[in-house]
This record gives structure tokens, C-alpha cells and sequence, in this order.
């Protein structure tokens, strides 16, 4: 028997620079959700199926996880600065894959465009239907949604976007952000009602300690990037647990969505193929950007960290380590209440959490050592000869945020009013 090795348990045992690290990584894979979901959504519903289930689950979750992010890190406001600064802490719009740039024109009108758009570059190949669908059927209600956070008379126009022409236009898209009281406000969705009861809505997450170094809000002037090491261990924690909430809220809004379009048994399955897929991915980016090791303890430290099992005041799991590693998922948190990810990995459908295993070292997989009413015991096992990867986690790797790689941008600019 070896003495117990110490693992991360939560974001905080993280240091400050690899926070900064991991915070970007969690909006990139917070934004491939989709990339792991709608394939299967095609298959089972079309395109046009697809592409209503995208609208109803941002709709349902943006605003929420919005607001939530203003008030973390105090930049409430009603005017456009407040909806760029959401934007730039948004899985919609993760940093650099989705290359948002930004002008501010006054308190009431601004202007963003894409000269990046990851997602442009994953859906292109596919032809011009899918790429309107995105661009067009998606975008149009979704990005209202999200101003909706700010302020009820916010429209987001398209001044052009894409299909491109000439085929290699830049930038990607452009958009104009007008809030004025002659508009009318777009109507509640459905889903935003419902997942405003949820649990994930309301969790009360880490408060910022605004002692020791680093930045502990975003309440100054908007910048043309985020720099997140400029930001205090304590701020970046918060980031790190709320961008994990907005995964869990994506999830329920998409939940909701082909639940609306199906029996339960088949929108658990396609729940499950979703899950299955990101879960690979993203403890293969973590374990990467981290640096950390492929055996034992480098999954204990992906388990700490890993959006599908956190933030921690909203899922309830234990991770020990001693000569061998066990994972308990117990069924009274936030997440089972709410039937989040990890409601969906029992005895019987352990794929997601392989696929999780899996990311770090491809000779892992779960064994269930104990399953009652309360809680799911499994223990990591190692086989001899490295298993296949999930069909679930190789669709997902068609989307080139698998591969994408955030570069310094150096000192980030303050946007002012022109």
C-alpha cells in the first residue's frame, strides 16, 4: 500500500497560471457541446430538426448563464459595453476560436464581427444550408436571447454573414447591437421559464475574495481580448465554476428541446451520445493544456476539474486515490435533482464516463463496485491493450476546435467610446 496521493479536489487547489490556462480551455469545450450533439440530432431529426433544438436550448440557457456571469463579476449594466463583456465570457464565443472583435459607439450602439469563426469553418464543408441554418435560422433569435440579459430592447442585426461571398470573405460576419425603448422585447421562451427553476439556475457558487493579487472583477473599461491571467486565483475560480454551470444549462436547454420531439428512452440516448462525445475531447484538452500525466493520477486531477462533474456546490462526487482510484457519484446534488450529465451515467450506461477515462489514457475504463439508490461506486481499471475510441468522441473530433490552440495576444486594448 502506497501513502495517499494529493489531488486537485476542486478548481481552488489549482494555481493561479493553471487556472488561467484552464479557463479558455472550458469555453472552447463548452462550445463543442454542439459539435458532439448535433449529429446525432441530424440523424434523428434532420436538418431543420437540428437546427430548432440549437435555437430552444440557447434560448433557454444564454440569458441565464449571462446574467449570472454580470453579477460574478460585477459588470452589470444595461447598455452594450455589459453585452460585449458577456459575450467574451460566453461558451457561445469562446476566445479566439470564435474571434469576436468589437466597437463601441455609444451606450446604446456598437458593432461586432468575427474575423475567426470556428464554428463558420466546421459547417462550411457541409454546403450553404447548413452554414444558413447557423448563421441565419440560429443566430438570428439566439443572439437576441442573449441581449436579453441586458436589456430587453437589444437587437442584434446582421450587417452581412455568411454564406460568403466571395468564398474567402473577411471578416466572417459582421453585426450591429441597437437597444431602444421602441423595441419590442422578444417573447420569454418556454425554456428559459423552466430552466429558471432548475437548480443550476440558482446554485450559489465560490465568492471572490478580493485580497491578494490579480484582477477580481471586470466592472472597468471593455477590453479587445481577455487576458485571464490578469485575473486573481479567487476570480478565476468563479469563471471556472460558471462556465462549467453554463455547460450543465446548455445540456438541460437541450434536454428540454428533444424531449419536446421524442420518448424518453431515445432523447436519453441521444443525451448520452452527447455527453459521451464531449466528455472524451475535453479530458483530452485538459490533461494537454495542463500538461499532466496519462496514468492514475493525472485522471484523478481531470476528474477534479472536469465540467461534467462540476462546479462541486452543484454535483456531488468524491474522488479517492490511494494505490488505486475510485470515483462516487452520489445522487442528492443539485445535478441529479436537476438531471444533469451526471444522472446519466448508472451501471448500465457507463459510456459517457469510459469516454472521460478515456480522454487521459485509452487503456482506462470503470468497473461498478457498488450502485444503490444513492450513489454510483466505480473503480478506474486499466486493461492491457488500449481500447477503441467511441464513434461518439470521433464526430466530435471533426470540429477543428479539437485541435484549436489559443496563442498570447499580448497586452489586451481598452475599447472606448468613438
Amino acid at each position: 500500500m502506497v501513502s495517499a496521493v494529493r489531488v486537485p479536489t476542486s478548481f481552488a487547489d489549482l494555481s493561479r497560471e493553471d487556472l488561467a490556462v484552464l479557463v479558455p480551455e472550458l469555453l472552447l469545450c463548452g462550445h463543442l457541446i454542439d459539435r458532439s450533439g448535433m449529429p446525432h440530432l441530424i440523424g434523428a431529426f434532420g436538418r431543420e430538426g437540428m437546427t430548432q433544438v440549437a435555437i430552444e436550448e440557447w434560448m433557454a440557457a444564454s440569458p441565464i448563464y449571462t446574467k449570472r456571469m454580470q453579477r460574478a463579476l460585477a459588470f452589470e449594466g444595461d447598455g452594450v459595453v455589459t453585452i460585449f463583456k458577456g459575450l467574451q465570457l460566453d461558451i457561445g464565443a469562446p476566445p479566439q476560436f470564435m474571434d469576436f472583435r468589437y466597437r463601441v459607439i455609444d451606450h446604446d450602439h456598437g458593432e461586432f464581427w468575427l474575423d475567426h469563426c470556428g464554428a463558420l469553418m466546421d459547417v462550411e464543408p457541409m454546403g450553404d444550408e447548413y452554414v444558413t441554418s447557423m448563421c441565419h435560422d440560429i443566430e438570428d433569435p439566439t443572439f437576441d436571447a442573449t441581449a436579453l440579459a441586458t436589456n430587453p430592447h437589444a437587437q442584434v442585426r446582421p450587417v452581412h454573414r455568411p454564406p460568403r461571398r466571395p468564398a474567402d470573405r473577411t471578416p466572417h460576419c459582421k453585426w450591429t447591437v441597437t437597444i431602444d425603448d421602441a423595441h419590442t422585447p422578444p417573447p420569454v421562451p418556454e425554456g428559459l421559464v423552466t430552466l429558471g427553476r432548475s437548480r443550476a439556475a440558482a446554485v450559489e457558487l465560490s465568492p471572490i475574495d478580493t485580497r491578494g493579487p490579480g484582477r477580481h472583477d471586470y466592472s472597468d473599461a471593455l477590453l479587445s481580448d481577455l487576458r485571464f491571467s490578469d485575473f486573481s486565483h479567487s476570480a478565476l475560480v468563479r469563471m471556472a465554476e460558471e462556465v462549467c454551470l453554463q455547460q450543465h444549462l446548455l445540456t438541460l436547454g437541450f434536454l428540454l428541446a428533444v424531449r419536446s420531439r421524442t420518448d424518453e428512452e431515445s432523447a436519453m440516448t441521444i443525451a448520452r451520445r452527447q455527453f459521451t462525445g464531449i466528455a472524451g475531447l475535453t479530458s483530452e484538452r485538459i490533461r494537454n493544456a495542463l500538461g499532466l500525466p496519462g496514468d492514475l493520477e493525472g485522471l484523478a486531477a481531470v476528474l477534479a476539474i472536469h465540467p461534467a462533474f462540476n462546479p462541486r456546490q452543484y454535483v456531488e462526487v468524491t474522488t479517492t486515490l490511494v494505490d488505486r482510484l475510485f470515483l462516487t457519484i452520489r445522487r442528492a446534488g443539485g445535478s441529479d435533482a436537476d438531471g444533469a450529465w451526471p444522472s446519466m451515467i448508472d451501471g448500465a450506461h457507463l459510456e459517457p464516463l469510459d469516454a472521460l477515462l478515456r480522454g487521459v489514457s485509452p487503456r482506462f475504463s470503470a468497473r461498478v463496485i457498488e450502485e444503490t439508490d444513492t450513489a454510483l461506486t466505480v473503480e478506474v481499471v486499466t486493461g492491457e491493450a488500449p481500447a477503441k475510441e467511441a464513434s461518439e468522441v470521433a464526430l466530435t473530433r471533426f470540429s477543428t476546435g479539437a485541435d484549436f490552440a489559443f496563442t498570447d495576444r499580448g497586452i489586451p486594448l481598452p475599447l472606448s467610446v468613438v
